[in-house]
């Protein structure tokens, strides 16, 4: 952790809603002026797409049927710390950029399935902020957990996980549900111990627990939408948060634990904001005086 190069870290799996967590908080940082340099958990996979297949068959033939990106042996994590350490130390940094697709092929000059070069952050940024699968993660080699001022986890019911990752995956990658299916299954084991350990580290977690019926999520032919959905925030440390201002700006909600709130889920980028933007806030004030 550091005050005057503050990170914040948004943690969650495939399929967990990350990335409209971040869209969230760039509206925030738009609107109170704070200019933020971005890092995406993709960037720190040690193999690029067709280097991954090879390693996947490797495993297979040695009878390792649990890698996945969710490995952390699947990811630079040493190379994630560092960045994590060096901008807290320096405000400085690098990054690079994984091609998911043809559009960003485009964007980036590079063939889908492969990396852009290493490339240093932009000087004068106030804040550095990470999303993807591992921005918690405390193990034998690095503490990543530690180097993070703020630690939020994305963690829907597993079954509405699933039915956004299909939904997302057939979209937009052009994968048949089996494939989707066998991702997901070969990815159990290390969802068990490389992702789910991250949410007791992280200092807040939002949960969309849908409430309509999503007892088979391979067959589900909708995304349950917000409003059909109830978001459960937990605090890790719930001193200093002001829940009676909370459940009054947020219609509806209810306390169910002295750290937990209940909203319902077409409010949860009200309740981001609402919560965030002090918490940011208070970040830049001490990073200035620092």
């Amino acid at each position: 952790m550091s005050k005057k190069h503050p990170i914040i870290s948004v943690t969650g799996s495939s399929g967990a809603g990350t990335t409209t967590v971040k869209s969230t908080f760039n509206q925030i940082f738009r609107r109170e002026g704070i200019s933020t340099v971005s890092i995406e958990g993709d960037a720190f996979h040690r193999y690029d797409r067709a280097e991954m297949k090879r390693e996947l068959d490797v495993r297979k033939s040695a009878g390792d049927e649990t890698f996945s990106h969710f490995s952390y042996d699947a990811n630079e994590l040493e190379k994630l710390a560092d960045v994590f350490r060096t901008y807290g130390e320096t405000g400085r940094g690098e990054t690079r950029h994984y091609i998911h697709d043809e559009e960003e092929a485009e964007r980036y000059g590079a063939e889908p399935g492969t990396f852009t070069g290493w490339a240093p952050f932009e000087d004068g940024s106030d804040l550095l902020f990470y999303e993807g699968l591992h921005g918690a993660v405390v193990n034998d080699s690095v503490n990543l957990s530690a180097l993070a001022d703020l630690k939020i986890g994305v963690v829907p019911v597993i079954n509405l996980e699933w039915i956004q990752k299909i939904h997302r995956d057939k979209a937009r990658r052009g994968y048949s549900t089996e494939a989707v299916t066998d991702t997901i299954l070969r990815r159990m084991h290390a969802y068990v111990h490389c992702i789910c350990p991250q949410f007791t580290e992280t200092d807040i977690n939002f949960q969309r627990v849908p409430v309509v019926d999503t007892s088979n999520p391979f067959i589900a032919r909708w995304i349950p939408t917000p409003d059909e959905s109830l978001v459960v925030i937990r605090f890790k440390n719930p001193r200093g948060i002001d829940f009676a201002y909370l459940r009054t700006m947020i219609h509806d909600s209810w306390m169910t634990r002295a750290n937990s709130i209940v909203i319902p889920g077409g409010k949860m980028d009200l309740a981001m904001q609402l919560i965030f933007t002090p918490m940011i806030l208070r970040l830049i004030n001490e990073s200035r005086r620092a």
